[in-house]
């Protein structure tokens, strides 16, 4: 049944929760997980492309809340006509080689782009900036298929979602080079809060 289901999820869950994160329900953050994401321009990337700077936040209730994500990046151009930049998660946090060293798109299920977990899309920079609050996203900061340790990377292209028409596509969307990148890790819940005011306030005006 459903109930019988979710409650094995919720055993694993906590099994895994036990041994990968140091935060506990009923503690400060109150069964909400954070996590950082520090973005840097690729130490790879020509130094005439964007220099790209800025958090990818998130935040996630345990064990059924979906992952929740502010995107606080700068550093692009500044004219408001430029395409949309893909924004991904990869499958290693290793940037001993810059952006390229964490490897493809992190893609658990083996399925194809853009059904990976960490299939964020295009976003549109204004001003040199994106401030974008996502809700519902399908990645997870629990249990074994969790993203922490992963890496975000911002694409110079637009994502084609997958309708190129070849194999790039379904794996990358054609998303072109890596301008930066970060690796994810635990936080507190400052910064979030933080941010989530000045892209909401933003929003409302």
């Amino acid at each position: 049944s459903q109930e019988s289901f979710h409650d094995i999820q919720k055993k694993v869950n906590d099994l895994w929760k036990n041994l990968l994160y140091p935060v506990i329900p009923n503690n400060e953050t109150d069964g909400m997980i954070y996590a950082t994401c520090e973005m840097k321009p690729n130490s790879k990337i020509d130094a005439d492309k964007p220099q790209v700077t800025g958090q990818v936040l998130f935040r996630q209730y345990y064990s059924y809340g979906k992952l929740e994500a502010i995107f606080y990046l700068d550093g692009f151009p500044l004219n408001d006509n430029q395409s949309g930049r893909a924004i991904h998660i990869h499958e290693l946090g290793d940037l001993s080689n810059g952006c390229d060293s964490t490897r493809g798109h992190y893609n658990p299920f083996s399925v194809n782009h853009p059904r990976h977990p960490g299939d964020f899309g295009n976003f549109f920079p204004k001003e040199g900036k994106i401030r974008k609050y996502k809700t519902n996203l399908f990645a997870t900061v629990f249990g074994p298929h969790s993203i922490m340790g992963r890496s975000v990377v911002i694409h110079e292209q637009e994502d084609d979602m997958g309708k190129g028409n070849n194999k790039a596509s379904l794996e990358n969307g054609n998303a072109g080079k890596r301008l930066a990148c970060c690796v994810i890790g635990i936080c507190n819940k400052n910064l979030w809060e933080e941010k989530l005011s000045e892209v909401t306030d933003k929003k409302k005006r």
